[in-house]
């Protein structure tokens, strides 16, 4: 009998429409995937009771599980037609609110200082995103009808009649939907595993690397194999069978490399292209319900205080956006912050912080090349707006 190889796996996500209901998916929920981690632990208590000797006698069955996740995917080409990325589920599990679809539209007017006219009405929010010409920006404010205040202007500004192609956004929300996560393994005898009532409690996308990627951590209710569905308790009871993959369809994709995008950061959003490493983590502080009488699993999730942080390093120049950025640290005066990932359409991603403090930059000199470094900076907002995820 041969050995299952760890490539011969495949990953599906979608919502959930209660908390630990097992969504229905078909092959367009197919995600790609680095690796998904998933440990569940029992809480161990401490047996007082006297057996008459040092032996250990067990623990009863059925005390109460915790399970943990984690799972990494690379920024990917996706269809914009098809309503949004596949890993849509795993953004809108951790920013919580519905996904804005912005069906595109035509430029009637653009100028250097980012404002964007529409040749109709836009129907766009603040927050949400824009793509036109490989570039990705978002709406800081909404002017009228036709008319919006892009975070930073388009670097080749969009002529009358232009088109502006359709973009996804995930935005924050005060709670938070879960997801399932489906591991299907071959040959079909292979234990296969489902994630239900899985929370995302931190998404971490790191810019720059090899291959942008994003790392997505959480709690889930319970993990459910092939091979004890119909036994236990929760979920793997009350399934007759474990979920058949849907057949296989066209899964085409390509990773886009972690050296391509854009950087805006400052009081007046500038472009930096001195940026050597960066990351954006959001955290959900997630408390699950688990130590209530009558269940050995979590019966729902509860979200904390959301904390969203920038970090990222860069080389010193003597230049006056870079002098700039050193004197709102030092003034605690709130920067945007932006990065573009990918330089393509259908490879695009977007993620925009309104209003950052950033911490006094470290210097460091051990190299040839001085850099700053600015540890991680919390984004601020006013009510479920302190940062926005899009992808075009």
């Amino acid at each position: 009998m041969a050995y299952i190889s760890s490539n011969a796996n495949r990953f599906y996500t979608a919502l959930e429409s209660a908390y630990g209901q097992v969504p229905t998916i078909t092959s367009g929920n197919r995600i790609p995937a680095v690796k998904l981690t998933v440990q569940q632990q029992l809480d161990v208590a401490t047996r007082k009771d006297k057996t008459g000797s040092r032996t250990f006698a067990g623990l009863p069955i059925g005390g109460r599980r915790r399970t943990n996740f984690e799972l990494q995917t690379y920024l990917t080409s996706w269809q914009t037609s098809g309503g949004g990325p596949g890993y849509g589920p795993l953004f809108q599990a951790a920013l919580g609110g519905e996904p804005l679809m912005f069906a595109g539209g035509s430029v009637a007017s653009s100028t250097a200082g980012g404002r964007l006219g529409f040749a109709a009405a836009h129907g766009l929010s603040a927050g949400q995103a824009v793509t036109c010409g490989g570039e990705i920006r978002f709406a800081a404010a909404i002017v009228d009808a036709q008319n919006v205040q892009l975070n930073a202007p388009f670097t080749t500004l969009p002529v009358a009649g232009a088109t502006v192609a359709p973009a996804i956004t995930y935005v924050p929300a005060t709670e938070l939907p879960s997801v399932g996560i489906f591991d299907y393994w071959s040959p079909a005898t292979a234990v296969q595993r489902l994630l239900c009532g899985a929370a995302v409690d931190q998404l971490t996308i790191d810019v720059n690397g090899d291959y942008h990627e994003f790392q997505f951590k959480g709690l889930a209710q319970d993990v459910v194999d092939s091979s004890s569905v119909g036994s236990g308790t929760g979920v793997a009871q009350q399934l007759t069978s474990f979920p058949a993959e849907p057949a296989l369809g066209s899964f085409d994709y390509s990773i886009v490399p972690g050296n391509l995008g854009e950087a805006w950061l400052g009081t007046s959003a500038a472009q930096f292209f001195t940026v050597t490493k960066a990351s954006i983590v959001l955290k959900n502080a997630l408390d699950a319900r688990t130590n209530e009488f009558g269940s050995s699993l979590p019966r729902a999730i509860s979200p904390g205080q959301r904390s969203a942080t920038a970090t990222f390093e860069l080389y010193s120049q003597d230049d006056s956006n870079t002098a700039a950025l050193y004197q709102a640290a030092r003034q605690q005066s709130p920067i945007s912050v932006m990065f573009q990932l990918g330089d393509a359409p259908g490879q695009l991603m977007g993620v925009y912080l309104k209003s950052v403090i950033p911490v006094v930059p470290e210097f460091d000199d051990s190299k040839n090349r001085l850099q700053w470094k600015f540890q991680p900076s919390r984004a601020q907002g006013t009510v479920d707006d302190e940062i926005a995820v899009a992808f075009g």
